[in-house]
């Protein structure tokens, strides 16, 4: 099987093989190495075994920079309210986070103790894949991201109850924070228990906000 290459952190420094796992997708243009940085910030307890996952999305053309090549999980096409997109590029990169999804199934991590969580272009990705995943995930973090199968999507039974956390920034001028709050809305009418928490920020995260989702993540995986 050829997965896409990560960076991995594991967060205690025992010997304890991991039993929980976060998979966590960058923005356009980054990559893996985007979000390792506050794995330490998180304030997570040490009693956590958790391996932290950052693939790297391929590089691939993009049209509304131009045709040029970067590090993309999927080609935006225009950058309108609506976010024109190649839909089977992000179901493409759904299918990939799947893989690493089951591989961390067969390191021994419970489904149900694996969390995904995506910025910008990797939390639509992440809502694709963590929605449509066949066995219960612990959660689903979506950051300054939006939802961009709403329409398309068909959820899976096994995570209709899926805990989703969906965080944006008042000020960003890349992902308006209508469309966070379209995404919450859709969700709830889904079914799903979704927390929604916005922060004094552009298209970005802040210490407040990484505060907050190291106490969301202890409380699904603790």
């Amino acid at each position: 099987m050829h997965y896409l290459p990560c960076v991995e952190k594991e967060l205690h420094t025992d010997t304890r093989a991991a039993d929980a796992a976060v998979i966590w997708l960058h923005g356009l243009g980054a990559n893996g190495h985007d979000f390792e940085p506050i794995v330490p910030e998180l304030g997570l307890p040490s009693s956590l075994a958790v391996r932290f996952i950052f693939p790297h999305a391929p590089e691939i053309p993009v049209t509304i920079n131009g045709g040029m090549v970067m590090p993309a999980w999927y080609d935006i096409l225009e950058m309108n309210i609506d976010r024109k997109i190649d839909e089977q590029q992000i179901l493409a990169s759904s299918e990939k986070i799947r893989a690493l999804i089951d591989r961390e199934i067969a390191r021994g991590v419970e489904s149900d103790r694996i969390i995904i969580a995506g910025f910008s272009q990797g939390g639509a990705v992440a809502y694709q894949c963590a929605l449509t995943f066949e066995k219960p995930l612990a959660g689903l973090l979506a950051l300054s991201t939006y939802f961009a199968t709403e329409k398309t999507i068909f959820p899976s039974e096994a995570n209709k109850a899926l805990n989703t956390y969906v965080m944006h920034g008042d000020f960003d001028p890349v992902v308006p924070a209508q469309l966070g709050e379209r995404a919450v809305a859709r969700l709830k009418e889904m079914g799903y228990p979704t927390t929604y928490s916005t922060y004094p920020m552009e298209h970005q995260v802040c210490m407040q906000q990484i505060k907050a989702i190291g106490v969301w993540m202890t409380q699904r995986l603790g």
